[in-house]
């Protein structure tokens, strides 16, 4: 865990934001303080997290154990997903640690194609780990540089607050079709973490807003809870996840209809706190 060495100077780093390179796009209120060096924190030991996983994974897939990379591929992506609206500021990474086969002209024989889901497809359609060392090895670099650079980075305000919203309109519009794990049908891992993601930010904010906006806070709430319900209906014993191809049209559409209502909500975080 991060200790509060690390929490003291994410709020130095927070207190002392200047206007370039990673700096606040905005000047946020003396009240933003606090909740954005508590959300470094929190983005710190995801991403310490998703160092130590990775080396994991990246370890099975090089040693050729194709069920043990396997097993290891979800819950290896869930910190990534929690701290989505973070690591996509780093474009670069972003697309060599999460594009989908989609994104390129060749598809899934397109030697561009690299990351989480290029190794997921050899494992879940090849069934093998043959090639995919060198994907291996690149996508631990780049957790790698993904830790460093979060690390030097102060976090626009403007990006936390959103990335609230973002998180849940992104199950919304792209993930609820299945097409993210397309291979391995872990989806609802990652909608998961994107929830928790969402959730983190939205508690770290509701202090600011509880007492003018009551009935709202009220509502997200409910919300929040409504959502975690219908994802609990598919968590297994183990504490994992069913394979997404398990849910039937209707059980899409609830959850569905369910992310895009706190999505909705969500998204007028940033008025109500005065981002604009």
């Amino acid at each position: 865990m991060v200790g509060n060495f690390l929490r003291s100077s994410a709020l130095a780093i927070v207190l002392a934001s200047g206007t370039a390179g990673g700096a606040f796009a905005a000047d946020p209120s003396l009240d933003l303080v606090a909740p954005l060096a508590e959300y470094k924190i929190y983005v710190a030991e995801n991403t310490a997290k998703l160092v130590e996983d990775t080396k994991a994974f990246t370890d099975a897939v090089k040693a050729g154990d194709v069920e043990k990379a396997k097993s290891l591929f979800a819950p290896t992506r869930t910190s990534y997903e929690k701290i989505e609206p973070i690591a996509e500021l780093f474009s670069d990474l972003d697309v060599s640690m999460d594009a989908r086969a989609d994104d390129y002209e060749k598809a899934e024989e397109d030697p561009a194609f690299t990351g989480f889901h290029r190794i997921e497809y050899g494992l879940w359609e090849k069934n093998s780990t043959e090639g995919l060392a060198e994907y291996a090895d690149r996508l631990m670099s780049d957790v790698t540089t993904l830790n460093q650079r979060i690390t030097d980075l102060t976090f626009p305000p403007e990006v936390v607050v959103g990335g609230a919203a973002v998180l849940m309109e992104e199950v919304a519009a792209t993930k609820i079709s299945g097409e993210e794990d397309r291979y391995s049908r872990t989806d609802l891992w990652d909608f998961d973490a994107n929830f928790a993601g969402a959730q983190k930010i939205y508690e770290l904010l509701r202090p600011l807003i509880a007492e003018n906006e009551a009935e709202f806070v009220t509502k997200v709430d409910g919300n929040f809870k409504d959502v975690a319900d219908v994802l609990g209906k598919y968590r297994t014993p183990e504490g994992g996840f069913v394979s997404y191809e398990e849910l039937s049209d209707a059980d899409r559409n609830v959850l569905s209809t369910k992310v895009n209502t706190l999505a909705e909500d969500l998204s007028t975080l940033r008025g109500k706190l005065g981002l604009g």
